[in-house]
Formats: C-alpha cells, structure tokens, sequence
C-alpha cells in the first residue's frame, strides 16, 4: 500500500472497530440494550406489520442464525419480540415487534442519535459527509450486493 492507501484503510478499519463499541456503550448505558438488538428492534418497526420470518431478519442483520435467536431470545424475555409461527408456512417462525419493544426502540433513539452526532456526524463538515457517502457507498454495495444495509 501507499501512504494515502494506508492512512485510508487504517482509518477505516479503527472507525469500523470502534464505533460499534461506543454505540454499544451508551445504548447499554441509558437503555439496556446492545446496538445489535436497537438494530433488531429497528429493522421489526420498519417491516410490514412489524414482523419478519426470522431467516429474513437473519439476512437483513447479516447475522448467522444461532447469534440472531439468542439476541431474540433476550429481547423475548424482556417483552421486546414475540416469536410467532408464520401463518403461511408452518415451518417457519417468524419474529414480531410487540408495542414495549417499540416503546423501548423509540426511548433509546434519541440517546444513540445524539451519540452518532457527537461520535461522527458532527466532526464532518457537510460537504465531507457527502464525501464519505460517496467513499463508502461503492464499498457497501459490493459487500452488501443484496442492499440489506440500505433498506
């Protein structure tokens, strides 16, 4: 690598290590969850009827299906998910937002945008946000060929 190609990808794989961690500490801190269940709970309050079979919400998470039960699980036992079969075929299940886990996404929205702000947004100038937009996006879509992340 060249020094430009270096600074960047150093850059790159630090902020990809570190910001999950941080997300992680403050949506834990004011609401006790991790950023991977805000995330569950955000993709389920997005979906038709707020219910995803959970192979599709596997995919969307980019999560294998073991980490994405346990995680449901978890939220199952806070009230947050119901697991429910799916009434269309009856061997697969699928995962439904229940109105605490609502309640519990939209009370911790606000903390973990103002941590996004602080964390990423609010260092970047407007026209770097465009460029970072630009940066990552060709990058996104040839890791996420199927837009699950873009949804």
């Amino acid at each position: 690598m060249n020094p430009v190609e270096s600074r960047a990808w150093l850059a790159l794989v630090a902020t990809s290590q570190l910001l999950p961690t941080a997300l992680d500490a403050q949506l834990q801190a004011d609401s006790g969850i991790s950023h991977f269940d805000y995330m569950i709970l955000g993709s389920l309050n997005l979906a038709p009827e707020r219910t995803m079979r959970m192979k599709e919400l596997a995919s969307a998470m980019n999560a294998a299906p073991p980490r994405l039960s346990k995680a449901v699980q978890r939220l199952e036992q806070r009230g947050y998910v119901e697991r429910v079969p799916d009434s269309e075929d009856g061997r697969a299940t699928n995962a439904v937002l229940t109105q605490a886990g609502r309640r519990a996404m939209i009370l911790a929205t606000p903390g973990h945008i103002e941590t996004v702000r602080r964390g990423v947004l609010d260092r970047l100038s407007p026209e770097q946000l465009v460029a970072l937009a630009d940066a990552l996006e060709p990058i996104l879509a040839g890791l996420d060929p199927e837009q699950h992340f873009c949804d």
